[in-house]
């Protein structure tokens, strides 16, 4: 990052970080950037460290998102080294444990959609504790998914007793490994119907190559960021505004 030799305007602001002018107004607002000098005229004039900052908190929303971006920021103009440091190491962990997790779902929707059904009579079929209970969730949990469409199982008495098949079982579990990688509820509503009868390995394998690729973009981002947020450490230290 070269020096500014000089104080510039809003709009050059906006034009190095691919800000429009108001957002780069909101983002002072925010606490994101230092609160600007003024001329005399009233015009906000800014620095090295706004630009920095800037270009600092767009790698961090792409990372962590805009709401915790903007908390490690601010914590970068207002608190000590050490509670930066603190937000950027929880943030690194939770991608870490979204790694682990999605390790974990791999595998065992590749278990899973290996299993063989057949042979299947009526007496294989699982009640919603039983379900439950092997999945380790809340018969909620599943009750939730039936209203969400993502594992409907058969109701097999006038009271609406819920049984689940082999198949149904299997679909609840596959359902349960996307969940434990991140997955929400909408993302899957959209995937499951999807996955036709036979097909599902290859599609359940593709959805979660592309958890992973997210993973890896947020990664990246905030190996980016952290850079930016160095130059921002150094430049509050040697010249605060």
């Amino acid at each position: 990052m070269s020096t500014l030799n000089s104080l510039i305007r809003t709009v050059d602001i906006a034009r190095r970080a691919g800000y429009s002018v108001q957002q780069v107004r909101n983002l002072e607002r925010d606490g994101v950037l230092p609160t600007a000098m003024r001329t005399a005229a009233g015009y906000r004039r800014y620095g090295e460290i706004h630009l920095c900052s800037a270009l600092a908190y767009r790698a961090l929303a792409s990372g962590v998102g805009p709401v915790e971006a903007k908390r490690i920021i601010r914590a970068v103009h207002q608190g000590p080294t050490s509670q930066v440091l603190a937000l950027l190491d929880a943030a690194h962990a939770r991608l870490d444990r979204e790694r682990t997790d999605l390790e974990l779902a791999k595998a065992a929707a590749e278990a899973i959609s290996a299993e063989p059904i057949e042979d299947v009579r009526a007496s294989d079929s699982m009640s919603v504790s039983e379900v439950a209970a092997a999945l380790g969730v809340r018969p909620s949990a599943l009750r939730h998914w039936d209203a969400e469409g993502l594992v409907v199982p058969d109701r097999v008495s006038p009271r609406g007793t819920r049984r689940y098949s082999p198949a149904q079982v299997r679909d609840a579990r596959i359902v349960h490994q996307l969940r434990s990688a991140g997955y929400r509820i909408d993302m899957l509503r959209a995937l499951m119907p999807n996955l036709p009868r036979g097909h599902r390995s290859e599609d359940v394998a593709a959805a979660l190559a592309a958890r992973d690729t997210s993973i890896a973009a947020r990664s990246h981002a905030l190996l980016e960021a952290a850079a930016g947020l160095s130059a921002v450490i150094s430049l509050a230290a040697d010249s605060p505004l």
